[in-house]
């Protein structure tokens, strides 16, 4: 019998787990503020390949009645990942079950499984919710006119989701960098601005703790959080991701918060610690949830 582990942690009253969509692959060349051969060397000691492989996390948050999806993965495109419909069964969870949606932001590997191949909505029944700055700037005419040829797909793409779930899409907006707003109730909006405009990460909170899910604060993770003023090609303005990311860096260690993302690896959640005047990311045991795939089971 075959059986897929699905990391998880207990939050207070909520369950948060791991879902995995697989993996992008990304040449070390689109990091910038640092010498290739550092961020080679960096990556060898953490014992991860050249030319990377990205793992793309999504997570699934349950408590409270309710059954909340972060981010969808890129569901096969540009053949990166593609795995999240399938996980989402092997860990039992239906996509009717699913009943929200929080968006980090709307970049092709975390919108692409908001959709079927057919065209339609992926999660019928949930609301989607995203930064109202992010969904501005992927509507805009005159971003979409600057964009290169290879980017413009990304703006429309963004465009089929919010059109898909318009009757079901909820904006919200912190008006301050940093600033939280309740989303639903124990989930608050973080601003994480700089790698797109309204990125944003969710903090879970219940019973005096907390997990951060911080979306694409990073994409190498041992690389970015050594060298927190490294950024990659797609930060939409790389000044301002390094600064968020160094900000965040200080606040999650000094807390001791624990953070999930989109990028951290297979593992999903982990903490960050400074030692001799250096970040670095310790992964967290997680609980298992290793499920057994049986006959009755919709696996496909």
């Amino acid at each position: 019998m075959t059986r897929y582990h699905f990391p998880r942690q207990q939050v207070g009253d909520f369950t948060v787990m791991a879902i995995s969509d697989g993996y992008l692959t990304a040449s070390l060349d689109l990091l910038s503020n640092i010498e290739a051969a550092e961020a080679a060397d960096i990556q060898r000691k953490a014992g991860e390949p050249t030319p990377a492989a990205i793992h793309i996390n999504c997570y699934v948050v349950q408590g409270g009645g309710r059954t909340i999806l972060v981010d969808s993965g890129a569901g096969g495109i540009r053949q990166w990942g593609g795995q999240l419909s399938a996980n989402l069964a092997r860990a039992g969870i239906a996509p009717e079950a699913i009943d929200t949606v929080l968006l980090t932001h709307a970049h092709p590997d975390h919108v692409g499984g908001m959709m079927t191949p057919e065209g339609g909505t992926a999660f019928p029944n949930a609301e989607l919710v995203v930064d109202s700055r992010e969904v501005k700037f992927w509507r805009d005419d005159a971003n979409l006119a600057r964009a290169s040829e290879r980017t413009r797909g990304n703006f429309l793409m963004a465009r089929r989701v919010f059109e898909g779930y318009r009757d079901r899409l909820r904006t919200v907006g912190p008006a301050m960098v940093g600033a939280a707003a309740e989303v639903l109730p124990g989930i608050r909006a973080v601003s994480l601005p700089g790698h797109t405009e309204g990125h944003t990460g969710y903090l879970v909170e219940s019973r005096d703790t907390g997990l951060l899910v911080w979306g694409d604060i990073v994409h190498f993770p041992h690389i970015q959080i050594h060298r927190p003023d490294v950024s990659i090609a797609f930060d939409q303005d790389s000044s301002v991701a390094a600064d968020t990311r160094s900000r965040l860096l200080d606040q999650v260690c000094a807390d001791r918060l624990l953070i999930a993302g989109m990028h951290l690896g297979e593992p999903g959640f982990a903490r960050i610690r400074r030692t001799k005047g250096r970040y670095g990311i310790e992964y967290e045991n997680c609980g298992d949830n290793d499920v057994p795939l049986t006959p009755n089971r919709q696996t496909p």
